[in-house]
């Protein structure tokens, strides 16, 4: 073989091999629904999917499962104001959707799964943030604090490292269970969850959890911070299962809060 046309297939090679790590890079990034989360114990559900996020509702709770969504720079953009009322699931007869009374006196807050500010990018998705289904019973200062800066935290990351996915909802304890509501029965949730998966637009995906008791609390961060793999086992959810085996189980076994600084 002459060294020209060994030159030419060595950069053929190289080009191959090139491509190949591309597509292999980008055929999750481009999967659908990378946020959803696969059940991996019975749990009574009715999917539902809105223009900003897809939840699972527990119609025997009165709460969501979960919600998950995926959040990038063009849903950054605020094109509509905090909408000033919370609705019933239109896909929920009346009579059996969780009202917003459901709520009054009962000394919690409304607190979104899926938040408003989240959903700024069209009047439908900010409506639909507001629908009862993506609500839960939530302690006021963990709604207004804590809980509320992670959602500012989630906006940040999106601004410097491009889209992630999103999961959270509610943990239920078997041996402490509270309802509110008097005409529905609406579980009181113990500790949230939430879950984010982002750096698949950098190639550098990572992924972390936090948990977060359902009580008032002024607490930086790392307080709350949990691998995924951890939050599976306490929720009972299987997150990001379109990742390839390996990638999942790097990044969710894993986590470090400095790279999310």
């Amino acid at each position: 073989m002459c060294y020209f046309t060994s030159c030419v297939m060595r950069l053929i090679f190289s080009v191959f091999i090139c491509t190949s790590l591309i597509s292999c890079s980008n055929s999750y990034q481009q999967s659908q629904n990378l946020e959803i989360p696969i059940n991996t114990i019975e749990r009574a559900e009715n999917i539902y999917y809105r223009l900003g996020y897809t939840v699972s509702f527990n119609p025997e709770l009165n709460i969501p499962n979960w919600v998950a969504w995926e959040l990038n720079s063009s849903k950054l953009i605020e094109r509509e104001s905090r909408a000033g009322h919370f609705y019933p699931d239109p896909d929920i007869p009346r009579g059996i959707a969780v009202e917003t009374g459901d709520y009054s006196n009962s000394g919690y807050d409304r607190g979104h799964m899926c938040p408003a500010a989240d959903n700024k990018w069209d009047k439908q998705a900010m409506r639909e943030s507001f629908y009862m289904t993506n609500i839960c019973p939530q302690h006021h200062n963990l709604n207004r604090g804590d809980w509320k800066e992670l959602e500012d935290d989630c906006r940040r990351w999106v601004e410097e490292s491009g889209t992630i996915y999103i999961a959270c909802g509610p943990i239920l304890y078997k041996n402490d269970i509270s309802y509110i509501g008097e005409e529905r029965k609406i579980r009181l949730p113990n500790a949230f969850f939430k879950v984010i998966l982002a750096g698949l637009d950098e190639g550098k995906p990572r992924a972390i959890g936090f948990i977060y008791k359902n009580t008032s609390g002024n607490n930086p961060l790392d307080h709350y911070v949990n691998s995924v793999d951890q939050v599976e086992r306490i929720t009972g959810l299987d997150f990001f299962s379109q990742l390839p085996d390996d990638v999942e189980n790097e990044i969710e076994s894993n986590y470090n809060l400095n790279q999310w600084r």
